[in-house]
């Protein structure tokens, strides 16, 4: 299975303890978009591709970049996509990417974070929505198509979140502290601070997208 791991701009404070600390450690290749790319290189990890308008970064810190990353695709300013949906698109396009685990999506701009979270729902991109993962310092979010679905509990996670992106027509949660029942969700809706039980919990939506959260505090 090929990881592919994307570095966004998000602040350095919203990172996970373990790209902070053991960057090395994580599986998978990196993307680097627009600063991410520069930070990466910070890292000691050489993304295998940069993109983005770069515009965030000054001419020296371009320069560094453009002398160490082999790949890079640039973005003119004024552009209909964000770094990001270029930054997606390219993974699974070009890097064939099985997975991708986004970092730096959240913290800062309310914005910026909203579309690293709704960018999923875009045609293009919604059936890969199962294979994307937005990691932070407090969460992991994950996506989740129609179907019966069971995910398992990150040990440092304590809190559990159902956020339906779409209309779903019959919403269930089997086996969690709270539960649901064939629930019709005509609204987007944030079932937040359910808790796992065991190691797992399962859940069914008969369509459209559900984002699940696990986090802590």
């Amino acid at each position: 299975m090929k990881r592919i791991n994307l570095l966004l701009g998000g602040p350095m404070t919203q990172w996970p303890t373990v790209l902070q600390q053991q960057p090395q450690s994580i599986p998978g290749d990196w993307l680097g978009v627009d600063r991410g790319a520069l930070r990466l290189l910070n890292l000691g990890r050489l993304p295998v591709l940069a993109v983005g308008d770069f515009d965030s970064l000054t001419p020296e810190e371009l320069k560094l970049v453009q002398t160490q990353v082999a790949d890079i695709h640039y973005a003119q300013p004024e552009k209909d996509d964000t770094d990001s949906e270029l930054g997606l698109r390219l993974a699974f396009e070009k890097l064939q990417a099985d997975e991708v685990v986004i970092y730096g999506a959240t913290g800062a701009r309310i914005d910026h974070f909203l579309v690293n979270l709704l960018m999923l729902l875009e045609p293009r991109f919604r059936a890969y929505a199962p294979k994307v993962k937005l990691v932070d310092k407090q969460n992991t979010i994950r996506f989740f198509l129609a179907g019966e679905h069971v995910i398992h509990r990150e040990k440092d996670k304590k809190y559990l979140a159902f956020i339906n992106l779409t209309p779903i027509d019959a919403f269930d949660i089997f086996d969690a502290k709270y539960r649901l029942t064939h629930k019709k969700l005509t609204y987007d809706r944030a079932y937040a601070s359910n808790e796992f039980v065991g190691n797992t919990v399962h859940f069914a939506l008969s369509n459209g997208v559900m984002c699940v959260i696990q986090s802590t505090d």
